[in-house]
């Protein structure tokens, strides 16, 4: 070991990377049911492991060169100065280890590394910290914390009071601090995430990464150019696929071209109809009885009663992984586009949207949220995009029984509903409410005395009922109204509560309920057609007969054609289900095929389907594009 400042700086390198291999050590324990691929796998996971370990630390790295290289002599030997270090070593531990147990707690709930949710968690500090607070035992975590940075000054105390045995003379610095200097710009420019790609099995994927250079790429790619990265075709070609995919009884398409405006003819006349829009927070269909869960458990049985009494979706999929991302597809009916959602992104205010045509159609629209609907950015794109708010702030001290750091408790949500609901049917208004729940997200906390597994257990199964029975309360106190006969209620998620699996994108947890309830104006039955959350404003207008002109990449799953296709996507690959395979679109135009097995749930590799690729690509590059040009604006 050197016995001057190459030494200390060797030092802190060797911290981070005994800290990133015990966070490896720790994700590899939590992801190993689900890994296969032998000591191959495991080889090349911590090779790939090693390399972006490095890079993460080439960034703090440079400035400590930096600061090395430049710092005198004199002061680096001051006895102030070694204080200041065995200080500073202490703080980085101490973040190093509170690090390894952010990890573990994002692994546990979303099994990656950091990615965009990470990012965006850095901008909402009071609901991310009040969720730390609420949900983790702080108390606990922090003291081990604690103790493990400790312990870590403790093996390297003889180290660091070696590496100022010696002096350095300038000249001998001057090439490790450049290079160290330089690291980062190296990293950068030839390194991406391509390498982690070590299997086949995205959980060794995600093992083999560093958290905190996932972090930081997920921070620059927060929206990735479609033409950049992504395959594409000739674009007059791309919308000629797209129209011949979203053509139909009643869609008559206006002068061709780079577009899919296109006129919705009803089956009959318009029925004026109310519409509330129910989406359950994390409710995954897994939950349901109708798709394998438990009976007797009795987790959700309103919903489970009442999915024989309604138009019941069984092939239904969530366009994403975040709450965003279900919100956009819904509202904008629109396929999701690489990197954050259009919800947060800058000008996403006047396109058309379901909003947009319910107001044409002389609707009262409101977005109805527990929380403060500044998160993510939802008021804003609400109330740009035909929508009025009606969020946490706007309810009275009286209305609230409770509340987490979400937001109010799903009881206290749905009877502000009936209340919205009563005022515009006193004003004699048809009304459209998109109702977004919160009570299913972790710390899963609820009122006392509702069901009978108590709020202190702070479980997801606590929760999900919970919010199942303040659907059915919600349910029963509308069905006294007057305006009950006249409205359709539409139950279903914004996507599922687990994410993770061993394929790039793991459809079976994408697969999310859909319930169409109207006694009086909807038929009960099972709906077999594969369909996404971007079919919801179609099909719900379609059931209404509205006429319109459209520009849904959705369509009414009612309209008589029998094939489906759903949109799915994570952060950076999309993909486009249809006939039991998966065409994944990735960066670097990267564009491969599965097989879906829907009964044994699960995703394998295929031979190229060039017919559905061709088809994945017009969907996407025609979204991009008119997205791009703002062909969806509302004129």
């Amino acid at each position: 070991m050197s016995k001057d400042r190459r030494g200390l700086f060797l030092n802190f390198f060797l911290l981070f990377l005994g800290f990133s291999l015990l966070t490896r050590f720790t994700l590899l324990a939590m992801a190993w049911p689900e890994l296969d691929g032998g000591v191959r796998v495991l080889i090349k996971m911590f090779a790939a492991g090693f390399l972006y370990d490095c890079a993460a630390f080439s960034y703090p790295g440079a400035a400590l060169g930096l600061y090395l290289l430049v710092l005198p002599e004199k002061i680096y030997a001051a006895a102030w100065h070694r204080v200041a270090v065995y200080v500073l070593f202490l703080i980085s531990a101490f973040l190093l280890a509170f690090n390894l147990a952010a990890e573990y707690y994002f692994f546990y709930e979303f099994g990656v590394r950091y990615n965009f949710i990470a990012v965006d968690y850095l901008v909402y500090t009071n609901e991310v910290v009040g969720n730390i607070r609420e949900s983790y035992n702080l108390p606990v975590v922090l003291p081990l914390v604690a103790l493990l940075s400790a312990g870590a000054l403790w093996l390297f105390r003889r180290r660091l009071a070696g590496s100022f045995a010696a002096a350095l003379p300038l000249r001998r610095r001057l090439a490790p601090g450049l290079a160290a200097v330089a690291a980062p710009l190296a990293f950068f420019l030839l390194l991406d995430g391509r390498l982690a790609q070590v299997s086949k099995n995205e959980y060794a994927n995600e093992v083999a990464m560093n958290g905190l250079y996932a972090f930081g790429s997920a921070f620059l790619n927060n929206e990735l150019p479609y033409e950049k990265f992504y395959a594409s075709m000739d674009a007059g070609a791309a919308f000629k696929n797209l129209r011949s995919a979203l053509a139909g009884p009643g869609a008559g398409f206006k002068d061709g071209g780079l577009d899919i405006e296109r006129k919705i003819t009803a089956r009959g006349p318009l029925k004026k109809l109310n519409v509330v829009v129910i989406v359950g927070e994390s409710l995954s269909a897994e939950y349901l009885q109708a798709f394998g869960a438990a009976k007797g458990e009795g987790t959700l049985p309103n919903i489970d009663a009442l999915a024989p009494k309604s138009l019941f979706f069984k092939r239904y999929y969530a366009a994403g992984t975040r709450t965003v991302r279900g919100l956009e597809a819904m509202t904008l009916s629109i396929p999701p586009l690489p990197g954050t959602s259009i919800v947060k992104r800058p000008d996403n205010g006047d396109f058309f949207s379901w909003g947009s045509v319910m107001r044409g159609l002389g609707y009262a629209s409101k977005y109805i949220y527990a929380g403060y609907g500044y998160f993510d950015n939802m008021n804003a794109f609400y109330s740009n995009n035909g929508f009025d708010i009606v969020d946490r702030a706007d309810f009275a001290g009286d209305e609230i029984t409770f509340a987490n750091i979400w937001g109010v408790c799903d009881g206290d949500l749905l009877t502000k509903t009936i209340k919205e609901a009563d005022a515009d049917f006193a004003a004699q208004k048809p009304f459209f409410y998109m109702v977004m729940t919160t009570t299913n997200h972790r710390p899963f906390t609820y009122p006392e005395g509702k069901i009978d597994i108590p709020p202190l257990a702070m479980s997801r199964k606590g929760a999900l009922k919970y919010s199942d029975h303040a659907i059915g309360e919600f349910l029963a106190s509308a069905s006294k109204k007057p305006w009950f006969k006249d409205t359709v209620f539409v139950i279903t998620a914004d996507h599922c509560a687990n994410s993770a699996g061993k394929s790039e994108i793991p459809v079976r947890n994408y697969h999310i309920p859909l319930l169409i309830y109207s006694p009086a104006h909807v038929k009960p039955g099972a709906v077999e057609t594969l369909c996404a959350q971007a079919d919801l404003a179609p099909t719900v207008l379609g059931l209404m007969n509205a006429s319109y002109d459209s520009r849904f990449f959705g369509r009414d799953i009612l309209s008589g054609r029998p094939e489906g296709r759903a949109f799915l996507s994570t952060f950076q690959k999309i993909g486009l289900l249809k006939d039991g395979r998966l065409a994944v679109l990735g960066p670097k135009k990267y564009l491969k095929t599965y097989k879906w097995d829907e009964a044994g749930k699960t995703v394998e590799p295929a031979p190229a389907d060039e017919k559905l690729e061709e088809e994945a690509v017009s969907f996407y590059q025609g979204a991009n594009y008119i997205y791009k040009k703002r062909l969806n604006r509302l004129r």
